[in-house]
């Protein structure tokens, strides 16, 4: 059985809590990717999104020089290495992210993207749920 570091990339890029929502957007731009971790003294503190950028930056009126720990996502999703890729897929599924920080003694080291699922042969399954999960709008809270 796979594990997530087979798939995982390990070469992620990241902004540190002094990043501004401007440099994010900037490098989210260069990289092209709609997610950026916030890493401070090798630990990951945080996730940011394009969405994030959208709702907590731009509609709330917010400016560019915006520190990213105002926009970020501090309660985090994350799995280690060693988590078997079909896990990977449920909590994805489960929680509705496209993204999921690969974590070891809280330093990241990789991220799983639903992409990463979708290119694995004996994860096709497991991919399409996430990915159907994923897609569904969440219910609506009364």
């Amino acid at each position: 059985m796979k594990s997530v570091r087979d798939i995982m990339s390990n070469n992620v890029e990241y902004c540190t809590p002094l990043d501004n929502a401007f440099e994010v957007a900037v490098k989210m731009k260069d990289l092209n990717v709609g997610a950026i971790p916030i890493v401070e003294n090798n630990q990951l503190v945080g996730m940011i999104t394009d969405r994030d950028l959208v709702v907590r930056g731009i509609a709330e009126k917010r400016s560019g020089s915006n520190s990213v720990t105002n926009l970020m996502s501090e309660e985090l999703v994350t799995v280690t290495p060693d988590t078997p890729v079909s896990e990977a897929a449920r909590i994805m599924a489960e929680k509705q992210i496209r993204r999921l920080p690969v974590v070891e003694n809280g330093q990241l080291i990789g991220i799983v993207a639903l992409g990463d699922l979708a290119i694995e042969k004996l994860s096709d399954e497991q991919a399409g749920y996430a990915l159907s999960e994923i897609s569904e709008p969440p219910e609506a809270h009364m």
